[in-house]
């Protein structure tokens, strides 16, 4: 798989870009603030439906304009298909296969990504979302039918979550009839069912990565303890977390759907008082362990890079293991790794089909590992970014305003 050329509108900083790739790694080389993380973010939220950074739409959209658009060519096991997004804020994402509009969901996995930050940090030390976030970026490019069942729990959360700050959440003597409660039961039984099919997925993954991951980490610590995922699921009252060796195969849909019921019964009256939804997968949270205990609570900087770093290789690993190449975009990590781990990203960026990196300085990319060079540098216009593309074997320029 491998992206031959692509091209945004209005996305973030800049106003266009169009650029043609190659095979093998290209380079997107520019200062720090001229949009070298754009550019590739924007094939990111093209891959997964989301931001690496969890960003919203507005945020993604250049100030000023009302929607942002990213399409891609993307080659896919010998075809050549043309995705493309439409971002407007407060409006439904819009998307197209090959000039013709789809429903969103259809054009996940399209194109598959793994992307590598140093906002990845933030999975080991960081707050639950983060590291969920993670798990639903990986179900997603792994499996696209994901999606849709995001899509589907998300939007049944938002519905129940308007129900009960409906019924006066929080406020003193606040009254709730039986028909109020009646009507919060009923969306229970929807949005458990719902839950439950992302929670199962997500507790899949997990017991599928954890000694992928265990293996990577391993490989870049030879001397370090035993590392492993579990999943705490809001919806398990008990303080031991679900791990990744026990088979989620073994838990089926419904069983986790009536302890999501069971959950929201017992939380009935806090939710009301706080209105707010306080079971499900969006409280759920990924654990990090080593030696038996929390990564986040212990590790060193290094340490917390080397788990980082396992991850994102172990999702590669998994995908091509399951018969997909993802592309591979690291954005700015060679210069923030030490020699051992800067050798275990340069050995994946010469597995993989195509790599797309981007760096301020070209001495901190191992040698051997470029071919071809975008440059992306301030354009003589202000206030926005344009492109110029060069012959497809000639060295690219991007031009932007910082």
């Amino acid at each position: 798989m491998r992206v031959s050329s692509f091209e945004i509108r209005d996305f973030r900083s800049w106003e266009h870009a169009q650029v043609r790739l190659g095979e093998g790694s290209t380079l997107f080389l520019g200062r720090n603030g001229y949009g070298k993380t754009n550019l590739v973010e924007a094939l990111g939220v093209l891959s997964s439906l989301s931001s690496h950074r969890g960003a919203q739409i507005a945020a993604m959209v250049r100030r000023g304009a009302p929607e942002a658009a990213i399409s891609a060519d993307v080659l896919n096991e010998g075809r050549k298909l043309t995705v493309g997004l439409r971002l407007t804020p407060g409006k439904a994402t819009k998307a197209q296969l090959n000039g013709v509009n789809r429903p969103t969901r259809e054009v996940a996995g399209i194109l598959r990504t793994v992307f590598f930050s140093p906002e990845d940090l933030a999975l080991v030390r960081g707050e639950p979302g983060e590291r969920r976030r993670f798990l639903d970026e990986t179900l997603v490019v792994r499996q696209p039918r994901m999606a849709g069942v995001k899509a589907d729990f998300e939007r049944v959360l938002r519905q129940r979550a308007t129900l009960l700050k409906s019924l006066n959440g929080g406020r003193p003597g606040a009254s709730r009839s039986d028909e109020a409660r009646a009507t919060l039961e009923a969306w229970d039984e929807q949005f458990a069912s719902r839950a439950a099919a992302l929670t199962v997925a997500r507790m899949d993954l997990v017991r599928v990565l954890s000694p992928i991951v265990g293996r990577c980490y391993a490989a870049i610590d030879p001397n370090s303890d035993d590392v492993e995922l579990r999943y705490r699921r809001s919806a398990e009252e008990s303080d031991e977390p679900l791990s990744g060796d026990e088979p989620a195969a073994g838990i089926s849909e419904q069983e986790v759907a009536e302890s999501i019921v069971e959950r929201l019964a017992g939380m009935r009256e806090e939710e009301l008082r706080r209105g707010q939804c306080l079971v499900g997968p969006h409280r759920d949270d990924l654990e990090l362990r080593i030696a038996g205990g929390l990564a986040r609570a212990f590790v060193s900087h290094g340490e917390a890079w080397s788990y980082a770093l396992a991850l994102r290789v172990a999702a590669f690993e998994l995908l091509r293991d399951e018969g997909h190449d993802p592309v591979l975009i690291l954005d700015d990590v060679f210069a923030e790794l030490d020699g051992p781990r800067r050798e275990v990203v340069a050995g994946l960026v010469r597995r993989a089909e195509q790599t797309l990196i981007t760096a301020a300085d070209p001495a901190t990319v191992p040698e051997g590992l470029i071919a071809q060079v975008v440059p992306v540098r301030l354009g003589e216009s202000s206030g926005t970014k344009s492109s110029r593309i060069a012959g497809a074997a000639e060295t690219k320029e991007v031009d932007g305003d910082g």
